[in-house]
Formats: C-alpha cells, structure tokens, sequence
C-alpha cells in the first residue's frame, strides 16, 4: 500500500478554521468477546521506516521538549511501564502533547518477539474513525447540504423507521438499530473465519436480524449498525465514496498524512503487531493452555463503514485527538453539537439491548465522540489492538495511547482480562497532568 508521506500533522499547532478544502471531497469503542484471528507471526519488516515521513529516530524512551519538563515526561513513561506490567502488555506507544508542544513521545515493548515497538508504527484505528465520520457529517451541515435532523428516508427509504431516524440519531447513537457487534451471529462467523470480507450490506442485515427493541430516539445503545447506515447516508448524500469524502474534507485538511483508509487488511509498515486470546473457546483450547494468536492481518472489515476503516500512527492519533477535540474543521455551531453533553444522564438499561445503559460522567457520548468528564475521545479495542486518545480543551492537552496484549491479558474464556488498557493509562496520565479535571471516574 502506497504511504504518503509529508511533514506529520502534529509538528504543528492546529487552528480553528471555518472553511475546508472545495467540494465534497467514524472499535471501535468495544471488544468483540470471543471474536479473533488465526495463527501466524506474519512476519513483515516491522523495524523498516515509514516511506518519506520525516519522524525522529525512534526510540524506547521518552523524547520530551527542551521546553517540557523531563520529569513530567519520567512519570508518564513510568505510568505506562507500570501498566505494561500489571495488564500484560506487549507493547505500548503513546504521545502527550500541551498547546501543541511535545511532552513526551515513546514506545515501549516489543512489536514481534525480538523486534521493538516504535513511535513510528501503524496500527488500526477502529472508532478513532468514527469521530472523522462525525466531522464529515458536521462539514456537510456546515454547508448546508444538510441538518442534523432530516429524516434519513430521503437517501435510505428502504430502512425500518426511516422516516422517524435522523442524521443525528445515526451520529449519536439513538437510532435503535441493533449493534450486529453484539449478534452471536458475528461472533461464530468471526471466529470461523477472521479474513472473510465483509459488506456494508451484510453488516446492516445482521443488524437488523434481531428485533429493533426501541423506537428511534428513546434510548441510547452503543452501535456500530448506526454508523456502517452513517456512512451509506453520507455516500447517497454526496454521490461519492465514504473514502473519498474522508480523504479530502477530513484527513487531507489535517494533514493526517500517516493515516490510511483500506478495503483489505494491509497496514503500511513498520507495522505493530497485534496479539489475541479471543478465539480460545471457539478453537475449543482448554484453560490453562497456552494460547496467543497474531491478529495483525485478520481483516477489519466487519468493524465500522466501509470507507472508514483505516491504519494511523501515534502522532496522526494525538494530531486527531486536538483536531476533534477543537472543533478544527467546523462552526462554532457544529462544533458545540459534536461535544455538548446533551446525552448526560439519558438512557436505560433494556433487555435485548447488551449496550443499552445510562450515559454519566464517566462515560457519556456526543456527535461521534466519547465524552469523560471534561475529555472529548475515543477508545478502540478490537482484535488485539487497544486505543484511546483524547483532549482537555481547558488545559489544551492532548494524550494518545496505542497497545497490544500478551496471553495474561485473556482469560480461560478469551475475554480480555484488563479491558481496555489503554484507557487506564489514558486516565493515568489524564490525572498526572490535570489532576483537578482527570476523566472522570478517576481521582
């Protein structure tokens, strides 16, 4: 896959702009229990660098500013080195950046058995994606193309309830189309065969496989069927690929240039290798086996849009949580509809419905983002890959945390043991640096 390369976004500051490029042209937030990938070292030249990027020569150890604190840099390579540890992480590559200026930038762990992890790696993004998708959705709003609540029976007539769905509820998650994450179905297909191709088409029918459990708009249940509809709306909207429209009003306008759409498992090298119990119960391996699988190349496209699924880096990531995080690319309006907390306290749990839940400070959900206290995020973990980056307006702190998981890290039933470990180092550091506005839930 052709890599382009230019200056990294995160090499400078990012300014609100009102205005993008002319013309048209979103995990993941959970993990799939028992879904995985099949055996094999894939062994590609992790170590190789990244063709035409103008990165530092990477290194395990923190490479902070002269203008930052070196003992601030210290105690977050010491947060992460101490998760490495008590989650079994392979490996972890993380960036803090305040005001637009590097505190710290390390990998620490290995990629492949002897081969370092470098800040220079791609890895997949997952939901880092959606909030792209979101902004995508925003710009068109911006241009009135669109309003956030026109019904989606305009583009998507032959959808239940799309005359009572809006482009909101898609972006929002309060449609009532079932998470076909969730569906058993997709598990067992999954884990029979992790590098089957999948289509927006058969994504959407699993979803709608099951029972809608409730009306558009009454409740909130974290689903991906929202946004793989999203992303055909969008399409049908413009008259162009999902990836294209991304590619010029988003990532082009950013300057994310080490962040790649793809419709195959190909991840640009140096590639960091992903690891995963997920399948143990399925291949039917006893508890107290050994088991580890490389999940690298299984192929992502059940995960989100097609034309949303994407590889990226650990500066792209931090470049991503400042760009969303302001508002770059949107109106003051779009902007505040993106992050307010609307949501705060909406909500319930619902049988039939795994995700359904109330939305509350620790966790509670805007236009394509994870809200955490005053944090504006997102936090894949899919497959091997965990993630989670996010902004501090206030303060102007960005932090981005990519990982991958060694055999402790699952249990005898597949499940990962930690969760999301990247999202503890997240609040680590969240707390280290603002320790009177950590994300919530942690003190």
């Amino acid at each position: 896959m052709a890599h382009r390369g230019h200056r990294r976004p995160s090499d400078r500051r990012l300014t609100r702009r009102t205005t993008v490029v002319a013309g048209l042209g979103l995990g993941l937030g959970l993990g799939l229990p028992g879904a995985g990938t099949v055996a094999g070292d894939g062994a590609r030249a992790a170590g190789a660098s990244a063709r035409g990027r103008r990165f530092a020569a990477p290194a395990p150890e923190a490479t902070p500013d002269a203008g930052s604190t070196g003992d601030r840099a210290t105690r977050i390579v010491a947060l992460a080195s101490e998760a490495m540890t008590a989650s079994d992480l392979k490996a972890v590559i993380l960036r803090v950046t305040i005001d637009g200026e590097e505190v710290v930038t390390t990998a620490l762990g290995e990629s492949m058995a002897g081969v370092p992890a470098t800040t220079d790696m791609h890895f997949r993004n997952g939901a880092v994606a959606i909030s792209y998708v979101s902004t995508l959705l925003l710009i068109l709003v911006d241009r009135g193309v669109v309003g956030l609540d026109d019904p989606i029976a305009t583009w998507l007539p032959e959808l239940p309830d799309a005359d009572r769905v809006t482009l909101r509820m898609l972006a929002n998650m309060t449609a009532g189309y079932p998470d076909y994450v969730q569906n058993p179905r997709l598990t067992q297909e999954l884990n029979a065969d992790p590098f089957r191709q999948w289509s927006p088409q058969e994504q959407i029918a699993i979803g709608l496989s099951t029972p809608r459990v409730f009306a558009p708009g009454t409740n909130w249940d974290y689903s991906h069927t929202d946004y793989v509809i999203l992303g055909q709306a969008l399409e049908r909207i413009t008259g162009m690929p999902l990836a294209d429209l991304l590619q010029a009003n988003v990532l082009d306008p950013l300057e994310l240039d080490g962040t790649v759409g793809s419709a195959t498992p190909a991840i640009p090298e140096p590639v960091l290798h992903a690891y995963t119990g997920e399948r143990r119960q399925a291949l039917g391996i006893a508890p107290g086996v050994r088991f580890l699988e490389d999940a690298t190349f299984w192929n992502p496209s059940w995960t989100i849009a097609q034309g949303a699924i994407q590889t990226t880096t650990i500066h792209d990531m931090t470049a991503t949580a400042v760009a969303v995080g302001e508002g770059t690319l949107l109106s003051p309006e779009s902007y505040r509809a993106m992050v307010e907390p609307r949501l705060l306290g909406f909500g319930a749990p619902l049988a039939g419905c795994p995700n359904c839940h109330t939305l509350d400070e620790t966790y509670s959900y805007g236009l394509g983002v994870v809200l955490t206290g005053n944090w504006i995020g997102q936090n894949p973990l899919f497959a091997g890959y965990g993630g989670t980056e996010g902004y501090l307006p206030s303060r102007k702190i960005a932090i981005a945390v990519a990982t991958t998981f060694g055999e402790a890290s699952f249990d005898d039933e597949g499940n990962y043991r930690y969760g999301n470990a990247s999202s503890a180092i997240f609040a680590a550091i969240g707390a280290e640096l603002a320790p009177d506005d950590p994300p919530a839930g942690r003190s």
